[in-house]
């Protein structure tokens, strides 16, 4: 598949050997579109041809992983969910915190990213998270951030965080459905593993 790619962006070229050090760097497919466009520049034969087609073929996973989720009633295609956050979140180096929330037919009404952060920390103010769920009238909510290292396991930080903002929704009405941890390894979901 990356040799396709790379063949669209460098035509009449041999691309398996720029294919096998991207490969090399960034461990598989998924590793390779997600990875920055500074550190892509780096490897030897990349250009802004390689770098925009593979920015392409990124923007168009998320895409099509998205529409499988947005407006559609995210516990019964929860699936569906997992994949597009392993899609938009399981390789991006820094950490990132996102709020799916649902209206009172737990119908997907936006997908949010509150927060970037750093290898091993986002801030993350529950506050915040609850004022946007009054805004936009939703009923419940999902919080999902991702794990650079690769390991799901929630942090004691993660957990006390998912606490926080648990109550803070509670007191408005708000339902906290689930927390999940996205990582290269799998998912942890609070719920599914009794942190809620």
């Amino acid at each position: 598949m990356l040799e396709l790619v790379l063949f669209r962006a460098i035509p009449r070229r041999d691309v398996k050997p720029l294919a096998r050090a991207l490969l090399d760097m960034f461990g598989d497919f998924a590793g390779v579109i997600s990875a920055p466009a500074e550190r892509l520049s780096g490897v030897a034969g990349v250009g802004e041809a390689v770098i925009c087609e593979l920015k392409v073929v990124e923007a168009a996973a998320h895409r099509l992983a998205q529409a499988r989720v947005m407006n559609r009633a995210v516990l019964s295609s929860w699936e569906a969910l997992l994949s597009y956050c392993r899609a938009s979140m399981a390789h991006r180096e820094t950490e990132q915190f996102r709020v799916f929330y649902l209206d009172r037919k737990n119908v997907l009404i936006a997908d949010e990213e509150q927060a970037r952060g750093t290898v091993d920390h986002v801030p993350v103010y529950p506050r915040e998270v609850v004022r946007r769920a009054l805004q936009l009238n939703a009923s419940a909510l999902i919080l999902v951030h991702n794990h650079p290292s690769g390991d799901p396991t929630p942090s004691a930080a993660d957990i006390d965080m998912t606490a926080q903002v648990g109550r803070a929704a509670e007191v408005l009405g708000i339902t906290l459905h689930d927390h999940v941890v996205i990582g290269r390894a799998g998912e942890v979901s609070f719920r599914a593993d009794g942190y809620l």
